[in-house]
């Protein structure tokens, strides 16, 4: 049966598409296409999944181009509901991919490493984290069973890098790459430096911004560790994504064109939102920590959008990481530290 497609014209060259994500409450990716004098491009692609595959391809015939015409793909981040259908893109039409230099070899070491090494690192890391031994038992027994593949691994890789800071090459258009880690190492915003449809209007602010997962409307965006089995260096992604609010925040564009949920104004009232939300949840963190926790108790212990119990397994790793993501935040300003000699560590506020 074939897909009806809901687009969106937004003036200007640039439409979106609502492709969807399978079982996930997020519901879509609003997938942006950019008129270019070289064909359409693509701002992220949408999840890898013959529905919303099929919902692409109707999506862009809604928009009067079809995937053969596509000229190329830019990638905000890694994740697969944005990166999944790049590389059936490009084998559908010749396009280029263009990924930020931080997210490819994201995509390039999670397709080389043997998911065995990635349960290893997993297990090791939630055990250090303080997980209980019933929520381990599923990674050995994973491992065991030796048929397990990661999401990502059939991810395609970009053949362009997204550098920072340039004009991309687009014929006809000005688009600029903002580099706002945080959410991954290397998640970019896209700011289409020309005026808005609607500049005639009165509406205020300085062209658009494509933001993916960076800024959005309602949604405070995950900020969780950055994995690296092979690479121990201590990151702290929730000081790069406060940084990177400050940035977007300085562009003040008209519009916000987000990867989930609807377009809006306002991009600097939405980071002072998110400044104020961060800064509540440490301040909640050391009221916590002034018994010592480990990660996960603490990631027990934190609000969510539902009761921990209700949480389902992967989203507990997930949110574990984001407690580990505010710790380090809070050791670097120097407001926390570890426990000496605690297994698995525990953490205090100072």
């Amino acid at each position: 049966m074939a897909q009806v497609a809901r687009v969106t014209e937004h003036g200007g060259g640039v439409w979106s598409i609502p492709v969807p994500i399978p079982d996930n409450p997020l519901g879509h990716t609003l997938v942006h296409l950019l008129d270019t004098d070289r064909g359409p491009v693509l701002i992220d692609t949408g999840w890898d999944d013959p529905t919303a595959w099929d919902t692409l391809t109707a999506g862009l015939a809604a928009c009067g181009a079809s995937v053969s015409d596509v000229h190329g793909v830019l990638v905000t981040h890694h994740h697969p509901d944005h990166h999944g259908l790049s590389g059936q893109v490009r084998e559908a039409s010749g396009a280029w991919i263009a990924l930020h230099a931080a997210d490819a070899q994201v995509v390039r070491r999670t397709r080389e490493t043997e998911p065995s090494r990635w349960l290893d690192y997993l297990e090791e890391k939630l055990t250090a984290a303080g997980a209980p031994e019933e929520h381990l038992a599923p990674l050995r027994a994973s491992r065991a069973s030796g048929r397990t593949r990661l999401p990502g691994q059939r991810a395609a890789l970009p053949d362009r890098e997204i550098v920072p800071g340039e004009l991309l090459d687009l014929a006809g258009r000005r688009l600029r790459a903002i580099w706002t880690p945080g959410h991954t190492p290397g998640h970019v915003c896209l700011h289409l430096e020309e005026a808005h449809p609607a500049a005639g209007e009165g509406l205020p602010g300085h062209g658009r911004l494509f933001s993916g997962d960076h800024l959005l409307p309602e949604i405070t965006p995950h900020i969780g560790l950055y994995e690296d089995p092979d690479d121990a260096t201590v990151t702290d992604p929730l000081g790069d994504y406060l940084d990177s609010l400050e940035r977007v925040a300085a562009l003040a564009p008209a519009e916000v064109l987000p990867a989930h949920q609807y377009a809006f104004t306002d991009a600097p009232a939405r980071v002072r939102a998110l400044l104020r939300h961060h800064e509540e949840r440490l301040a909640g963190l050391l009221t916590l920590l002034t018994t010592p926790l480990t990660p996960w108790r603490l990631a027990e212990a934190m609000e969510w959008n539902r009761p921990w119990e209700q949480i389902p397994y992967g989203s507990r790793n997930i949110a574990v990481s984001e407690a580990e993501a505010h710790l380090r935040r809070l050791v670097k300003l120097g407001r926390a530290e570890a426990v000496p000699g605690s297994d698995p560590v525990r953490y205090q506020a100072i």
